[in-house]
């Protein structure tokens, strides 16, 4: 689908939308590629439930709530947008197909955001260069030890020297697993990156 004919299509649909509920033919759409339309949200896209590829580079995003419903996404590229925050665990843990995300040159810039990206199941390569965040001093080695199943960052592959296996934090540094939820190297790690021991 061209950027031009999803942008008439959701323009013609709007009004189906809040009277008929979702647009069949919206439903079947598996790729849209949006880059540089100025868009500032992507609320019709929500009705797109069998989207595999979304091409929303280059625009003024700065939610991505409304894809929640896209949980068959494999390639999300929102490079170049004004995203300071992202969702929390709930929507990157429904994105169990999603295996590669494009977040490069926004605003994110909170620790948070990478412990949200750490439960995408399948989340193979990531950027995040160009990010307040990635300035942060041991950005490359908090990001390679709290997503468990990357495999490449910024475009280079994480060698096996960048992960640190059976790490054990301080005792001092150490918040309850339940609270978290996940395995005691994340538990550890996630505790030791909020309580500023890097």
């Amino acid at each position: 689908v061209t950027r031009g004919t999803l942008c008439k299509q959701l323009e013609h649909h709007q009004e189906t939308f809040r009277v008929d509920g979702i647009g069949s033919g919206l439903r079947d759409i598996v790729m849209v590629q949006l880059h540089g339309l100025y868009l500032k949200n992507v609320e019709h896209l929500q009705y797109c439930v069998s989207l595999k590829i979304c091409i929303l580079s280059c625009n003024y995003i700065t939610n991505i709530e409304a894809l929640e419903c896209c949980t068959h996404l494999v390639k999300l590229d929102l490079h170049g947008n004004q995203i300071e925050h992202l969702p929390g665990p709930v929507f990157w843990g429904s994105m169990k197909d999603l295996s590669l995300l494009f977040l490069h040159d926004n605003g994110i810039g909170n620790l948070d955001n990478v412990h949200s990206l750490s439960f995408c199941p399948n989340l193979i390569g990531l950027t995040l260069f160009d990010t307040p965040l990635s300035l942060r001093k041991a950005y490359r080695h908090i990001v390679v030890n709290s997503i468990l199943s990357l495999r490449a960052l910024d475009y280079y592959i994480i060698s096996d020297e960048e992960i640190i296996e059976d790490w054990k934090l301080p005792e001092k540094y150490r918040i309850s697993k339940s609270i978290l939820g996940r395995g005691s190297r994340q538990a550890d790690f996630c505790s030791c990156v909020c309580n500023g021991f890097y």
